[in-house]
């Protein structure tokens, strides 16, 4: 390749990074935006502090239906198309919360934001479908996943400090208005700055296949949904819980007999990607189930129920931002080094930094600095695995279920999500502190939230083990700089 064509093509792939990056940073100031405004929109709803978790839980169920679909006809129809799509949604459900004064309108908006979960496996795809014809596929989509992943955290962490300072001093329906402005420019930078990938497999979408599963996740998570509200002796709860699990069979048995299936189950038995999309599940118990107890344990007051930290909005968002940077630094960090040392090995280290940083919050959570401590410790590690694992997945996925495997460790960790969610509501829900009036959640289930976390986050160190050695490695060495390397216009 010419000198002229290679500048060309990196210069391509550099404003093809450049856009993402932008929607990276404007799916960041979604989700760091409204944590610290939860209690708030608590409050302005009329709903217990433990029914936050309604709102999470809802979004990562609908977020676990969606992007099995999306991510295949990416694939078949084009990453790029399924962006502007999921965009459009997500864009009209942000304004709808801006005009929502129910709990079930701003349940079902909620709910339906959730199409932001898409964009980043859609975009990793891309990027390994662009950068698959070089010698260095591997190395270059984990360089872009970390630049994306440390975009999405700067989003975060400017949302979370933007949210927390404007709810100081705004009505709670002005600040909702800003992150619905975002996701609208976000639109438009999609539609005429991203080039669709270079590569699409076509055919015809497995239509039964997504019944089946969607069926499956909706009974799944109504399951533990309605033991949230009746209590774990509820039969009809288990029971749908029970059909959920059943319903994985005849899906695993269709998507075997079909020519093109929606997820490709023959995947969950490869030796390098099965311990991923396990430990994407479990990862998801933390990354995705956590956010809200962390957010309402920090503003719980503890001159009423003897524990908490009595933040104010502004303060909380701190703590959160806090968080988010030792994100965006683990997610930097995660392909600087595994040019030392094994992809594999690097995601172990990853898994036990979560680990520690959870443990550490059972016996030190009784001031400000211990709690930023511990959430730094975290976030060091689940950057570098919010990074790796799509990347990851992409590296070891056959060449026509990239975006299906990239989608997979989405899915995983949003069912995860979800399920943590469910169970952290209940936990939360048990021997509420402060009497009958009180809105805290209880002392006990904050305890259940660092625990589980902690010990999902060991066995994922665990499982990752079983990874071949040289997994999700390029064949040869890479240099510095993976981002020069040619890419197919």
């Amino acid at each position: 390749m010419s000198r002229s064509t290679l500048s060309r093509a990196t210069t391509s792939f550099a404003a093809i990074i450049g856009f993402l990056a932008f929607v990276e940073f404007t799916s960041g100031i979604i989700q760091g935006y409204y944590t610290p405004l939860l209690t708030d929109i608590a409050r302005h709803l009329g709903v217990h502090d433990a029914d936050v978790n309604w709102l999470e839980g809802s979004q990562l169920m609908l977020s676990a239906l969606v992007v099995p679909a999306f991510a295949k006809l990416g694939d078949m129809v084009g990453h790029r198309k399924m962006l502007v799509i999921s965009t459009a949604v997500t864009a009209i459900a942000s304004f709808a919360l801006v005009f929502s004064d129910e709990f079930w309108v701003f349940l079902v908006a909620w709910a339906l934001q959730g199409f932001y979960v898409v964009w980043l496996p859609l975009e990793i795809a891309l990027i390994w479908s662009r950068s698959r014809s070089t010698p260095r596929p591997a190395a270059i989509t984990r360089r872009a996943a970390g630049i994306l992943v440390a975009f999405l955290e700067f989003g975060a962490i400017a949302g979370a400090l933007l949210g927390g300072a404007l709810i100081d001093s705004l009505p709670l329906q002005i600040v909702l208005l800003v992150p619905a402005i975002a996701v609208a420019l976000c639109f438009f930078v999609i539609l005429f700055g991203v080039k669709e990938s270079p590569e699409l497999t076509g055919g015809k979408l497995d239509t039964t296949g997504l019944t089946l599963i969607s069926l499956a996740l909706l009974a799944l998570t109504g399951g533990l949904s309605f033991l949230r509200l009746n209590g774990p002796a509820d039969l009809l709860s288990w029971s749908l819980v029970a059909l959920g699990l059943l319903l994985v069979w005849p899906f695993a048995k269709w998507e075997l007999r079909h020519p093109d299936p929606l997820i490709d189950v023959r995947m969950f038995r490869n030796p390098a990607l099965w311990p991923v999309f396990v430990t994407a599940g479990l990862f998801g118990v933390s990354v995705l189930g956590a956010q809200a107890p962390l957010s309402t344990f920090a503003r719980t007051d503890p001159t009423e129920v003897g524990y908490g930290l009595g933040t104010e909005g502004f303060a909380t968002s701190l703590l959160i931002g806090g968080y988010v940077l030792a994100m965006t630094v683990g997610a930097l960090l995660f392909p600087v080094v595994t040019r030392f040392v094994a992809p594999r090995v690097a995601l172990i280290c990853a898994s036990l930094l979560v680990a520690a940083g959870y443990l550490l919050f059972v016996p030190f959570h009784g001031d400000y600095a211990q709690v930023m401590t511990n959430m730094v410790i975290v976030g060091i590690g689940s950057g570098a695995l919010v990074a790796a694992l799509p990347a990851a997945a992409a590296a070891a996925a056959p060449p026509t279920q990239t975006g299906v495997a990239t989608g997979l460790t989405n899915s995983v960790k949003t069912v995860g999500g979800a399920i943590a969610s469910c169970v952290f509501g209940i936990a939360l829900l048990s021997h509420v502190g402060g009497g009958s009036h009180s809105t805290a959640g209880s002392f006990s289930g904050y305890l259940t939230v660092w625990l589980v976390c902690g010990g999902t986050a060991v066995v994922c160190a665990i499982v990752l083990a079983f990874v071949p050695k040289l997994a999700f490695a390029d064949p040869t060495p890479v240099e510095d700089d993976a981002l020069e390397a040619p890419v197919a216009s």
